[in-house]
Formats: C-alpha cells, sequence, structure tokens
C-alpha cells in the first residue's frame, strides 16, 4: 500500500508545468545558491572564480550568493546590479536565442564591467568568436523574456 501511494504522488514531483517561468537567478535544482557557491565579487576584484563561504553570505532576487569575505559580501550589497551575473546567471550563449540553459560559474568572462556565463568551454568559444552580437541579442532577449 505504501508503494502505491508513494507511485501515486510521484508524477506531481516530477512534473513541471509548461507554462512555468524560470527563477530570475539561475540556482540549479534543489538549490537556492547563485553561482554554484562562488564570490560574485571576486571575478571582478581576484580575476577568477573563488568559492564563497556559508559565513558570508546575501540573499538577492530569491537566491542566496556566497562571497569569500564580509569585505566583498559588503561590496555586493552596496551594487548587486553590478556584481551579479548577466542574464540571472544563465548561458548568456544560449540567452543570445532566447533559451534559459544552466550558466557554469568556471566558463566565465568579464565583458564591458559585466559578469557573464557559459554552459562550457565549447560554447564560451562560440561566444567569444562574436561576443558583442551575442551580448546585443541576449540583452534584447532577456528584455523580452522579462517583460
Amino acid at each position: 500500500m505504501l508503494m502505491a501511494a508513494m507511485m501515486a504522488s510521484a508524477p506531481a514531483l516530477t512534473v513541471v508545468p509548461a507554462a512555468m517561468a524560470e527563477p530570475p537567478i539561475y540556482t540549479g535544482l534543489f538549490s537556492d545558491t547563485a553561482l554554484q557557491g562562488h564570490d560574485a565579487v571576486a571575478y571582478f576584484t581576484q580575476g577568477k572564480p573563488v568559492k564563497g563561504s556559508d559565513d558570508f553570505t546575501a540573499d538577492y532576487m530569491g537566491a542566496k550568493f556566497k562571497f569569500s569575505s564580509a569585505e566583498n559580501r559588503d561590496a555586493f550589497l552596496a551594487d548587486p546590479e553590478k556584481y551579479a551575473p548577466q542574464y540571472g546567471g544563465y548561458c548568456a550563449w544560449a540567452m543570445a536565442d532566447g533559451n534559459h540553459a544552466k550558466g557554469n560559474a568556471r566558463f566565465w568572462k568579464i565583458g564591458d564591467g559585466k559578469l557573464y556565463l557559459n554552459y562550457n568551454s565549447s560554447i564560451q568559444k562560440k561566444w567569444e568568436a562574436d561576443e558583442p552580437g551575442f551580448i546585443e541579442r541576449a540583452d534584447q532577449a532577456w528584455r523580452e523574456i522579462n517583460k
């Protein structure tokens, strides 16, 4: 009887309505943490992904951001739009076609003072081939998605 009850409830756990919108900040499944736990400010100050700590966190747009220091957390809180990844941390290359795809904190680029993430190294190479064109298209798609 327990097995029958579990089987009856399983579809409700796995079915996601098609009309359901993606969250504004990519956190992955079963997580509320942005940037896979990396420090958003460190990309700008240290030029590399640095793991954040549970000791220094901030909530922004429904996601938890982790930081490697109180100073980085405070810098983020003072100007989150400066440090948060573009397109909510979704893959910038995919967003250029209006699609939500996982952004990976290890495949990143700062361009024009903004942080962009890509899905993997292959996608990042495609992104770098026409970064200005992809940014223009992704910016437009992001505006349309977030109307």
